[in-house]
């Protein structure tokens, strides 16, 4: 039985039972699953921002709020949000799914920005927490805006 819904290989050659050549569906299976983990991880951090006063941000631990004004720190946990969003939706609705390389690079470019913060603030193991998320947004927007597109 043929699963419904769109299929991540759409346009490409398939072989006669329908299956992609050998070794594009696990690398689409990786990216799937580096998506959704940037996606639960973003979701929840702007869900944070964006229901949290700045102040029980910063006592939660988030000193670099300080650095910012609250309107700020609801606008960065909107965008968060909405990369979030545009890593599934896009590709899981096959509508426009070339969002999802476009959230991934806009949320590696945010992760480069939250890293030079934690810097100035001398926030050290944070940066490290920046690099890992940077890393797998670089390789879902290498992986989808290349050899694994949609």
């Amino acid at each position: 039985m043929r699963a419904t819904g769109p299929h991540p290989y759409r346009g490409r050659q398939l072989d006669a039972s329908g299956v992609p050549p050998e070794g594009k569906l696990p690398m689409s299976t990786f990216l799937w699953t580096m998506a959704g983990l940037l996606a639960v991880v973003f979701l929840a951090a702007g869900t944070m921002k964006l229901t949290q006063p700045k102040a029980k941000l910063a006592a939660a631990g988030q000193g670099w709020v300080e650095d910012f004004s609250a309107t700020a720190v609801k606008g960065i946990g909107l965008v968060e949000v909405l990369a979030a969003t545009g890593l599934i939706l896009p590709a899981a609705l096959d509508i426009a799914p070339v969002l999802v390389p476009l959230a991934a690079t806009g949320l590696g470019l945010m992760m480069v920005g939250a890293a030079i913060t934690h810097t100035r603030r001398r926030e050290f193991p944070l940066i490290a927490v920046n690099t890992v998320m940077l890393a797998l947004a670089a390789v879902v927007a290498w992986g989808r805006f290349g050899p694994h597109s949609f």
